[in-house]
């Protein structure tokens, strides 16, 4: 089951300047497991030390927040795109 995750500008470093990573995983859970072994500084951008994703940090899968679905838990099917979505702020 291959899913995409979109990488934004500011996190490409953390994954050799990709802009997406092709996956197999059945759940979002199970993407940020590969990540942490694939890309872990992706991963520690995305995720805290206790693999609760960041407050600064969003996660969409397709056009879905996964809050608003089953979180971490929520299922992914072939052809999914996770987004991560970093807060940006200024001032």
């Amino acid at each position: 089951m291959t899913i995409k995750i979109h990488v934004p500008a500011p996190l490409r470093a953390c994954c050799e300047d990709a802009s997406e990573l092709m996956l197999s995983a059945p759940s979002v859970r199970a993407a940020l497991e590969q990540l942490e072994r694939s890309h872990p500084s992706l991963y520690r951008s995305i995720c805290d030390e206790t693999g609760t994703v960041r407050r600064h940090v969003n996660l969409f899968v397709n056009t879905s927040h996964v809050r608003d679905r089953e979180g971490l838990d929520t299922p992914l099917v072939p052809g999914d795109v996770i987004m991560i979505l970093p807060a940006i702020s200024g001032g």
